[in-house]
């Protein structure tokens, strides 16, 4: 997609050409407030601004949007008023801006004075929210506004926040790219390509497996959920190594390029968003190409499985046992439990590589949206760095809660078969079973996180804030915050 580009300008607000200016509005205890970076365009009105929006029935709430005309008051013809809610945290910052973003689209420049709160949330919002996926359509639109000064000081903290900023919303639509990718198009030969050309031009190492050396090795999960279609699975590995790393960590992301459900199929109603079902492979893919630009002093490998489930005189059968990548055996009494045969395969080869941390994402189980919505997601795991990830996640505003791991529901993955079952014979805490599933597979020692992201990956409802219709890029923001955490804490 095309982005706006952005800058920092202290120039005068009042004469400084451009299409529109953003300000931010709030909702104070005594009524509508201007936030800090308006004062300047409030001056212009003789301090009319507030009445005119008040007028106009602005109220400050969060994503709300009203325009008003400057009749030149200031160089710019436009004042786009954005709301922040109560507060003007990072959040509702990035909030605003990707409203404001949405609105301005087809403009030449604007200047969101919202970078006077924080530069980075202004800069990362403002790129998210002109996001879209216009490569099937014919008509491409008027595309995003081409510029946005960011109205802040240009000190060096503001430089580095705008760079850190510029290249983690990047990241996020590199994701989003992948999983709005229909899977006609984006299949595992093809999605393995994509990823080894990006992480090639990021500098990084690619190693991909296909099915023969699969199968040589003995990846059974993989090979027995993608065995059923014609577009056989890949394994990718990717690896980063930072000057004087501190320390190791392994992320794993699940791949289904398409999930049909396979013999245990899905019904037809929602099948179509099963193309998002790569969406945990896509943000470790995106990841992997941020770790390269901000230069995380760590080694980061990545293991990420790809598949696609379908069903075929081919296709793995419920009743079938699967023997794991290091010797574990599944009985598969379900195969719409995929992701977590694929996911046990590249857990057990990423901890061959001995690191400190696993993380792992997946849109995993439909429980986690029962339990939790759309927007928040699931973290299992080791319960100090579950509890570590789901903080750092809901601080840069992809919600997250911290899941248990309980230990009455490990009695109902045992198999009459094999060394364990795929799923429970009920459906309760199905979320929670899954995560229990992929702790048997975890190397002793390691600390592990799973983020469940069935809901927050897809979004099929209208934009907010700075989330557009389609693949989301949850948790691109999590995990790289939580690298650059691990890299200043250990």
């Amino acid at each position: 997609m095309t982005a706006p580009k952005l800058a920092l300008t202290e120039g005068d607000l009042s004469t400084t050409a451009a299409d529109a200016v953003v300000v931010g509005t709030l909702q104070g205890a005594d009524g509508l407030e201007l936030a800090a970076g308006a004062e300047a365009v409030a001056a212009a009105f003789d301090g009319a601004l507030l009445d005119v929006l008040a007028t106009l029935r602005a109220s400050g709430k969060a994503d709300e949007l009203v325009k008003v005309p400057t009749f030149g008051k200031i160089a710019a013809p436009l004042v786009l008023a954005v709301g922040l809610g109560k507060t003007a945290g990072e959040e509702q910052v990035r909030r605003a801006s990707g409203v404001a973003a949405r609105a301005l689209g087809g403009k030449k420049r604007a200047i969101n004075t919202l970078a006077a709160l924080h530069v980075g949330a202004a800069a990362e919002g403002t790129l998210l929210g002109a996001y879209s996926f216009t490569e099937y359509k014919s008509d491409k639109g008027e595309g995003p506004v081409a510029k946005v000064d960011l109205h802040a000081a240009g000190s060096k903290e503001n430089k580095a926040a705008l760079k850190a900023a510029v290249a983690i919303a990047e990241s996020v639509a590199i994701a989003r790219d992948f999983i709005n990718t229909p899977p006609n198009d984006l299949y595992p030969a093809s999605f393995a390509a994509r990823a080894e050309k990006l992480a090639t031009a990021a500098g990084l190492d690619v190693e991909i497996l296909d099915e023969k050396a699969l199968k040589k090795q003995g990846f059974g999960g993989i090979l027995g959920v993608g065995v059923g279609s014609t577009r056989q699975p890949r394994l990718v590995r990717i690896s980063y190594k930072g000057t004087k790393a501190v320390k190791k960590v392994a992320l794993v992301g699940k791949g289904i390029t398409f999930d049909t459900g396979g013999i245990s199929i899905k019904p037809a109603a929602g099948m179509d968003e099963m193309t998002s079902d790569m969406s945990g492979a896509a943000a470790i893919v995106a990841t992997m190409v941020l770790a390269a630009k901000l230069k995380y002093p760590l080694e980061i490998i990545a293991s990420v499985p790809m598949a696609e489930n379908m069903p075929s005189g081919d296709a793995y059968r419920p009743g079938d046992v699967l023997t794991m990548y290091g010797g574990k055996t599944v009985e598969v009494l379900n195969t719409d439990a995929e992701g977590r045969l694929i996911l046990s395969d590249a857990i057990v080869r990423a901890c061959e590589d001995n690191p400190d941390y696993l993380i792992e994402t997946a849109t995993l189980t439909g429980a986690q949206v029962v339990a939790l919505g759309k927007r928040t997601s699931g973290v299992m795991g080791s319960d100090e760095f579950r509890d570590r990830v789901a903080a750092i996640g809901t601080a840069v505003g992809e919600s997250a809660w911290p899941m248990p791991l309980p230990e009455e529901l490990r009695a109902d993955l045992d198999s009459r078969l094999a060394d364990l079952a795929n799923v429970t014979g009920h459906r309760w805490g199905g979320m929670l079973a899954a995560g229990l599933f992929l702790r048997e597979f975890v190397a002793e020692g390691v600390q592990w996180a799973h983020i469940d992201i069935a809901g927050p990956a897809f979004h099929s409802g209208g934009p907010y804030g700075y989330t557009s219709k389609g693949g989301t890029g949850v948790p691109v923001r999590t995990i790289a915050a939580v690298l650059a955490d691990i890299a200043a804490n250990g």
